[in-house]
């Protein structure tokens, strides 16, 4: 009688586990649907609640473990609560690789990016890891520009979004079904740190077109050691959201930063987009020359109506990330041409470049101040001199180079000759009469032992060499020729 108790202690454990485990993922569920005001008020209390229940469930599990037979059952409840347990630990997760290597081997991340060294496009690829990148807007191309500078290794990664994944951006890249509820940056930051943990990824949930996000995000942007509050510590800043406001912000903190930036869009059909690099007081700022809609007084946000929406698809939105991206990448590592302006036209496959000037009558007065800034830093003695000093370089480099033979050997023999004969006269260019002698053959240069002619020289071949092949005029047309060729041809048949 003392062994049925005993007997039925593990279903009752399991059956205990179960319903612990229900509450735990009740509590999870209430707690993912709080607002943040009302989680940071009851954090105290719904911890103090999650710990009890976690207690309780440890010791039903233990009693379970305990007895042999139903040890599967016992397994699933530890495998329905492993994922809170675990913190939703990845298999295969790699551990941080201190310096980049170019050993070419399967286990090596780098190889393929360090080979753009070895081919002579980069100079010093490992330099990436010493720079910092804001992606402001982590959208259809912010989260893919994300994942791809996170690919290329950048040392530290910012990005900044206040909105949440929803079911609705999974016609896009990047973002899965199992994100939706999260914040866009928090989606962000842990699906990045599992593809590559060597970058140092800090996230921010901010709408930085209020007043307390303009403040927030400029401090963000700033070296957190410089007592003047005005340097600042990424290399480059990445704009890609999807309204005039934020444009100006960023713009706005970039020109009183003097950071550089770049700019990106995608149409409203998605067929089109484009990139622009700005740099405060060199090129436009983003208010030197306004989209027609804003130039035209209309307040964007009236032109959105219930139940419209943009259109996205999710190829242009990863060719302009890609166009982006490249250009920092040209931009950061110095290879290549960082064009100003590059447009994408997916309808007739067209890639417009150009460069936008800053505007001298730019309503953004921080931009004409630059502008002049930017003027008498170039008009600078020491910047005459520079550029006096590098073009004296580069035309003795010219020099240098048409003094040396292109070829210091020459085995074959091989020259170049112009079109005319050497004996020409200059007027055998000119129209001659039809009865006019032809020109005589230009002379053969000599040739390497070895080596003869074997195709006709200059207008043909001499009169010599014909009859020593048997072959002569003949007094046959054309037409009989092709018909003796004909008759041939059917001779087998």
């Amino acid at each position: 009688m003392s062994d049925t108790p005993t007997a039925q202690t593990p279903q009752s454990s399991i059956a205990r586990a179960k319903e612990l485990t229900a509450q735990l993922r009740h509590l999870q569920d209430q707690v993912e649907s709080l607002d943040a005001a009302l989680v940071q008020e009851n954090v105290s209390k719904l911890g103090e609640q999650v710990a009890r229940i976690t207690e309780k469930l440890q010791t039903a599990l233990s009693k379970v473990s305990d007895a042999p037979a139903p040890a599967a059952p016992a397994a699933a409840a530890t495998g329905a609560a492993a994922p809170a347990a675990a913190g939703g630990a990845a298999k295969g997760a790699r551990g941080k690789i201190a310096a980049m290597s170019a050993e070419v081997v399967d286990s090596n991340p780098y190889s393929r990016l360090m080979a753009l060294q070895r081919m002579g496009i980069v100079k010093d690829y490992e330099r990436i890891r010493d720079k910092t990148v804001a992606v402001v807007g982590v959208g259809g191309v912010g989260s893919v520009a994300a994942e791809m500078l996170t690919r290329c290794g950048v040392g530290r990664l910012l990005i900044y979004d206040y909105d949440k994944v929803e079911l609705a951006n999974m016609n896009r890249l990047f973002f899965r079904p199992e994100h939706c509820g999260m914040t866009k940056t928090d989606a962000a930051k842990k699906t990045l740190q599992e593809i590559n943990p060597d970058v140092e990824i800090e996230s921010y949930t901010m709408n930085i077109t209020t007043l307390q996000g303009f403040d927030a995000f400029k401090a963000s942007l700033l070296q957190p050691d410089d007592p003047a509050g005005a340097a600042s510590r990424v290399d480059l800043v990445l704009s890609c959201v999807d309204n005039y406001e934020a444009r100006i912000t960023i713009n706005q903190v970039c020109l009183e930063l003097q950071q550089t930036w770049m700019e990106s869009g995608v149409s409203e059909d998605a067929v089109a987009g484009h990139i622009q690099l700005l740099v405060p007081g060199e090129t436009a700022c983003f208010q030197c020359v306004p989209p027609l809609v804003v130039a035209s007084g209309i307040d964007e946000r009236t032109l959105k109506r219930e139940g419209v929406c943009a259109a996205s698809l999710p190829t242009t939105m990863g060719i302009v990330a890609g166009m982006l991206v490249q250009a920092a990448l040209k931009y950061m590592l110095d290879f290549g041409t960082v064009s100003k302006y590059l447009g994408y036209n997916s309808l007739k496959d067209f890639f417009p470049t150009m460069e936008i000037k800053p505007s001298a009558a730019c309503v953004n007065g921080l931009c004409r101040q630059r502008q002049a800034e930017d003027e008498a830093r170039r008009n600078s003695p020491e910047a005459l001199a520079a550029r006096a000093a590098a073009a004296a370089a580069a035309e003795a480099a010219e020099a240098a180079a048409a003094a040396v033979p292109l070829h210091d050997e020459n085995e074959w023999g091989i020259e170049v000759m112009g079109d005319e004969p050497s004996g020409a006269p200059a007027s055998a260019t000119s129209s001659a009469p039809a009865a006019s002698a032809p020109a005589a053959p230009a002379p053969m240069p000599a040739l390497a032992d070895g080596i003869e002619y074997g195709m006709p020289v200059d207008r043909g071949v001499d009169a010599a060499t014909l009859a020593a092949e048997g072959i002569g005029a003949v007094d046959e047309s054309t037409e009989d020729l092709m018909a003796q060729l004909a008759a041939l041809g059917g001779g087998g048949k």
